[in-house]
């Protein structure tokens, strides 16, 4: 597959100095929601979970919320923006209902391998087999982009799983992670910046590892304000904390929430000048969860079946407006390294990295 839309209309039309160029222009953001299933995205609240009792606290009230009577009205419920808005502008992949599957080639299926493969465009089942906090040996396209010249100091990650700066190796790639309960750094921090500075450390997580997305979602919009990156990486983790702790109305109303934030990011670069028409959104998630037996739904790994199962979603430049995609297909999340690099106009390492870059124009 070939990214043949951007490349092979402007090489009709352009030189190959004029097309280089177009690839430069081009910002990046990638997004991904910790262990979001794909029946949620697709469908909308699960019947078996939404009102009962052993998973939620008040089922009345996410009914009232969450439960519609089609699958799609329900989807919009959860998701506004991603299925109001995105399918007139993108396109969304990984509905296996339709036959349209997205896939881990790790075989662990829980986040540090995830993490990699996404980043990295390749799983690591030898190296790559925990959650440990360990420095990553292979490079993520963050990383390869931060070594070119081009790119250079114009790569930013974010992230509410404090093993973040690992997974991208912080120390190495020169890739400026702000993670976990990390705060805003340098000489000039915007008043917001200051706020969250202050504020986070007052207000308590649940979880000893992971910060609320709220923070990590306001320091990723402050520093594309400020700095504008050409790639920027943010990764939401709620959803799957909610999940292991069973709760699974705060797992659907955290999502919610990340939908309102991506439209946000959208919006906000689309408003700017720096991003307006030059950005695209990619989204997926690190891994999936169980389903059957019906308690698996909080947990993932390789024991629990469906949890190698992922989903896609990329709208902005570049972008055929295509919605939800029904064709019968397998795709992997080893192949987002690779599209990313040739967007970005960087050298695709194919002895590393394994994945074809997907084609968003022949649907």
């Amino acid at each position: 597959m070939n990214y043949k839309i951007p490349l092979l209309l402007l090489l009709m039309c352009m030189g190959s100095g004029q097309v280089r160029a177009q690839q430069e222009e081009t910002n990046i953001v990638l997004i991904t929601l910790d262990g979001f299933r794909w029946q949620e995205l697709f469908t909308g609240a699960d019947s078996l979970l939404v009102a009962n009792s052993d998973y939620v606290q008040d089922t009345t009230d996410l009914k009232r919320l969450f439960w519609k009577k089609s699958s799609g009205e329900r989807r919009k419920a959860l998701l506004p923006f991603i299925w109001n808005e995105v399918p007139a502008m993108g396109q969304i992949y990984g509905n296996r209902s339709l036959g349209n599957k997205v896939d881990l080639t790790n075989s662990m299926w829980f986040s540090y391998p995830g993490y990699n493969e996404i980043l990295t465009g390749r799983a690591d089942d030898e190296k790559i087999t925990s959650n440990d906090i360990v420095p990553n040996p292979n490079r993520t396209i963050l990383e390869i982009a931060n070594e070119d010249q081009r790119y250079q100091g114009k790569v930013a990650a974010f992230g509410s799983w404090d093993v973040f700066p690992y997974i991208i190796n912080e120390e190495r790639s020169r890739v400026p992670v702000n993670a976990g309960f990390d705060l805003a750094h340098g000489d000039s921090l915007t008043d917001r910046e200051q706020f969250l500075n202050e504020l986070q450390p007052k207000v308590p997580s649940p979880w000893g590892s992971v910060r609320l997305d709220a923070f990590t979602h306001h320091f990723a919009l402050e520093e594309m304000k400020k700095n504008h990156p050409k790639l920027t990486y943010i990764a939401y983790g709620e959803t799957d904390d909610f999940a292991h702790d069973g709760d699974y109305g705060a797992y659907l109303k955290s999502a919610q929430t990340t939908d309102m934030f991506i439209k946000e990011l959208w919006d906000y670069t689309q408003s700017d000048s720096v991003y307006k028409d030059n950005t695209l959104f990619l989204i997926t998630s690190d891994h999936g969860r169980g389903s059957v037996p019906l308690d698996t739904w909080r947990s993932h790994g390789s024991d629990v079946l469906g949890a190698g199962s992922v989903w896609l979603i990329a709208f902005g430049k570049g972008i055929t407006a295509k919605g939800e995609i029904r064709l019968k297909e397998q795709l992997y999340s080893n192949q987002i390294v690779p599209t990313l690099l040739e967007i970005l106009g960087l050298p695709i390492d194919a002895s590393i990295i394994k994945g074809e870059v997907f084609d968003f124009t022949e649907r």
